[in-house]
């Protein structure tokens, strides 16, 4: 029946012309992958399975992926192992599902690149609910800046393209790095609090994690260096200070 159900999704999708998302789940547990996939098929995304890390990564090599859930315990090499393989081919999004929500799970999956965490048992809607709303991020345009490119001193941002420049080199950033320099450019020298960083990149449902925006700011700290543009306002938040060009 689940196949069944699967199988019309998918012809709907066609018959509408509307790709279906396509998400790779990697974990060793053989009894999640279907009940999952089944689940998924009923809000038009399409969850492909991995047990073992050496086969999910000559998947995503293989095949276009629109975002990938990653346990951390696996065989032959961790979840955070294998992020830091990810991250050096794809800025694909990734969500970590991590044992017992320990917080050091969160803040190592956070470092490594990681752009959401959810910690194991979990709901099927609400792991459903954060990777559409990874998706959401990846093809939205902020709303508040009609500027389609945003130039600064040395640092280029396209919205439409999601492309950054810095110093004329590319940079590549990872979808949740990419959406917070985009919020901080909107406008340059305003003060974003933590909470409203993380009301803004995760939204309002998402447990605050204050380190979560730590961990995301130093990263794309080191990203855009030798540019020193994200500044910290002590007790207050943090700030874009690049002076303005034209493009």
């Amino acid at each position: 029946m689940a196949a069944g159900l699967i199988t019309s999704l998918l012809f709907a999708g066609r018959h509408n012309h509307k790709r279906m998302p396509r998400i790779l789940l990697i974990d060793d547990d053989e009894h999640l992958a279907a009940p999952l996939a089944s689940y998924f098929a009923r809000f038009d995304c399409v969850l492909e399975s991995a047990q073992r890390p050496s086969e999910g990564l000559a998947k995503l090599r293989a095949h276009a992926y629109d975002a990938a859930i990653l346990d951390v315990m696996l065989p032959e090499m961790d979840g955070f192992a294998l992020c830091r393989e990810i991250r050096k081919e794809s800025d694909i999004p990734i969500v970590m599902l991590t044992a017992r929500g320990d917080v050091m799970d969160r803040v190592v999956g956070l470092e490594l690149g990681a752009d959401d965490y959810l910690p194991k048992p979990f709901e099927p809607r609400e792991l459903v609910a954060r990777v559409q709303t990874i998706l959401r991020r990846q093809r939205a345009v902020p709303a508040a800046a009609p500027a389609q490119r945003r130039v600064f001193e040395g640092l280029s941002i396209d919205l439409d393209r999601r492309e950054v420049l810095r110093q004329g080199e590319r940079v590549e950033l990872t979808g949740t790095e990419f959406e917070l320099l985009a919020l901080l450019a909107d406008p340059p020298g305003k003060v974003w609090s933590r909470d409203d960083i993380l009301n803004r990149l995760r939204g309002h449902e998402a447990e605050l994690y204050t380190r979560a925006v730590d961990i995301v700011v130093s990263r794309l700290r080191k990203k855009l260096e030798p540019l020193d543009c994200i500044k910290t306002l002590r007790n207050a938040g943090y700030m874009l200070a690049v002076g303005k060009s034209d493009p």
